[in-house]
């Protein structure tokens, strides 16, 4: 039988591109590169070249593909189902070039549904609010092999992490252009020359999966296997990728496995069935969010998610996984009122499916990247979210810290004349700070629905924001764990983040706005220049505690030490308005103590109190140790020091 013997309706079916090995382990759960067989690709079979089109709906009455090329005829391209009882659909249509577009046409067997779906595996799609996939080639050449070979190192544990995170439709706009957002090519250029220049080692990109409703931010995706047209192809994405890779900056993305917009050319009621959802509303709708909740129990949608994850570790060079919402996902009754959620098995609220595909998802990302993070953001005391997996772990490396940042934004909040009170929320993170590998962020969740800007949470007169604002960006970077800073809080951005308007660049004029940027990427510089302040981020043995106790004053004072070395760097905190004079603090080492960071300093916008280039230890025990020294603690301030050699 020769290829057009085997044509039925203009589509070849015995191209043979998915093999019965690979339905063998999608049907287990264990096909992780699925995006290398499902979706649309270019082929060529015999002397045709065309694409080979591949799909999972098993309760599919008939699948067609439909688009540009055929004038969308819904009848005149079938795909054939598979007869090994997959559910999965194939077929092979000469004359698909790259570029055309296309959905597939879904009959049910079930109540005669209807529907025109894209690709869950398109690698590009159409630019919102036009919702058809597009037939499309990865083929790029890339140019980061000094960053891949070494990322390594920049991804450890025990490296600085001093994340950006972005929003790529609002970080910068051409304003000349109608407040146009930047593509990924040009920002590309903007994003590294400026990332670089502040001192941070990642950044964080807002999901850039493919999403139809702009004002989701990218949390309600649809394309799990394409980055969003809005700015670009992927070979422009890539391009992204590559610059910051080539300009020493590694790239987070942050992926959502969570949920799914309920959007009818998405995965939701897929093929006339609840497929990679949830049946039951208890289980498989998201009250808070209005979509629907993956059904990690079914094999195939494991696959499916676990394939996205590695698709953008192999195609785009991703560095590192931020996972959204692990909290809502561990948890059968998150955001659900008793009698709206169904216990497990043991009548708990966990969901162990939930559990087990996120332990899988771990354990395939770290046996094909060792040299990559994931990330959780997982805001309960759910213990071991970032240890190994063979010890009872979820495997993560690294976990949110949003005990501390609530904490700490709730503290800093008050008016310093009533913070001696509310001692210990400045002080209780570290009991709990090395039982997770923890990352402190100040995420844009605190910079939208009402929250206001960072600046704008902070009390007291104009002064006394950008001191107090100072205060925390230093109190963060001493802070055991590593760091994240949402765009625009680094330069006191004074309005409440939107997403279809730019930072407020503008404010970069006036010096208290200038000032703060000066200081956070003064902080940045000694955070990656000092490894006392990083390499034991997630050890107790890298902290110890001066003085926690002087609430009177609400003052601190701790001293961050790295393994490698003896060199040590002490950070005293002033949480009011009042300089302090000749004030006394422990050390451990005679001799000099140079002040090396000062966020009073005139040049940040402060009143330039301090102590010089430093001050000389004495042998008079205070805090229990045998030498000290007297400072100066300006008003709302944060002091660095650094011992002689």
């Amino acid at each position: 039988m020769n290829d057009r013997e085997n044509l039925i309706e203009g589509v070849i079916h015995n191209v043979n591109f998915i093999t019965d090995h690979d339905i063998y382990l999608f049907k287990e759960g264990n096909h992780h590169r699925l995006y290398d067989k499902f979706g649309a690709h270019i082929m060529i079979t015999g002397k045709e070249s065309g694409a080979v089109f591949a799909l999972w709906a098993p309760n599919a009455e008939n699948v067609s593909v439909t688009g540009d090329f055929n004038e969308w005829n819904k009848n005149s391209h079938l795909l054939k189902a598979r007869e090994d009882g997959s559910g999965v659909w194939e077929g092979f249509i000469p004359g698909i070039k790259n570029g055309d577009i296309y959905k597939y046409h879904i009959h049910s067997r079930y109540s005669n549904y209807k529907a025109d779906k894209g690709d869950p595996f398109a690698s590009y799609w159409e630019q919102p609010p036009k919702t058809a996939s597009v037939v499309w080639d990865l083929d790029y050449e890339w140019n980061d092999s000094e960053w891949m070979t070494n990322r390594h190192k920049h991804n450890s544990l025990n490296a600085p992490f001093s994340v950006y995170e972005v929003h790529p439709g609002s970080w910068r706009r051409t304003l000349e252009d109608g407040n146009k957002f930047l593509a990924y090519r040009e920002m590309a250029h903007y994003l590294a020359d400026y990332v670089k220049e502040m001192g941070f080692t990642h950044v964080e990109l807002l999901p850039i999966t493919e999403h139809p409703f702009y004002g989701s931010w990218g949390y309600q995706t649809v394309g799990y296997f394409a980055p969003t047209s809005r700015y670009g192809t992927p070979q422009d994405f890539m391009y992204l990728v590559d610059h910051l890779h080539q300009n020493g900056i590694g790239v987070i993305l942050d992926w959502v496995p969570s949920h799914f917009p309920s959007d009818e050319h998405g995965l939701a009621f897929f093929d006339g069935t609840y497929l990679y959802e949830h049946a039951d509303p208890k289980r498989g709708f998201h009250p808070e969010w209005n979509s629907y909740i993956f059904n990690y129990s079914r094999n195939e949608v494991r696959a499916f998610l676990i394939s996205s994850a590695l698709f953008w570790l192999d195609k785009y060079h991703i560095d590192a996984i931020r996972v959204d919402a692990v909290a809502s996902m561990l948890y059968l009754d998150y955001a659900r009122k008793e009698g709206e959620w169904i216990p497990n098995k043991y009548g708990g609220r966990e969901d162990l499916d939930a559990i087990s595909f996120i332990r899988d998802l771990n354990k395939a990302v770290y046996v094909s990247h060792p040299d990559v993070q994931t990330i959780a953001e997982e805001s309960t005391a759910w213990p071991m979210v970032s240890k190994p997996t063979d010890i009872g772990g979820l495997g993560f490396g690294m976990k949110w810290n949003m005990g501390w940042m609530h904490d700490t934004l709730k503290y800093f909040s008050k008016d310093p004349v009533y913070r001696k009170s509310h001692h210990g929320e400045l002080t209780f993170s570290i009991w709990y700070a090395f039982t997770e590998n923890f990352l402190l962020p100040l995420s844009h969740d605190e910079v939208v629905h009402g929250k206001g800007s960072l600046i704008g949470k902070m009390p007291g007169d104009e002064w006394q924001r950008y001191a107090n604002l100072r205060l925390l960006f230093g109190y963060m970077y001493g802070h055991p764990g590593k760091k994240l800073l949402f765009m625009g809080g680094e330069f006191a951005q004074w309005k409440e983040w939107n997403h279809d308007e730019s930072l407020e660049w503008h404010v970069l004029q006036y010096p208290f706005h200038q000032g703060m940027q000066k200081w956070v990427k003064d902080l940045n510089h000694l955070y990656r220049t000092e490894s006392a302040i990083y390499s034991l981020d997630f050890s107790a043995d890298g902290f110890e505690w001066i003085d926690s106790n002087d609430w009177e004053h609400s003052i601190i004072s701790f001293i961050r030490k790295d393994k490698d070395t003896d060199k040590i760097i002490l950070i005293v905190c002033n949480f009011t308005p009042v300089p302090r004079h000749n004030y006394k603090v422990g050390v451990l080492q005679e001799g000099f103590w140079r002040e090396i960071l000062n966020s009073d300093a005139e040049i940040y916008g402060g009143s330039g109190c301090g102590n010089s280039r430093g001050v000389e230890a004495s042998a008079k025990p205070v805090h229990g140790r045998k030498h000290s020294i007297s400072l100066t603690l300006p008003p709302l301030s944060v002091l660095f020091f650094k011992n002689s050699d």
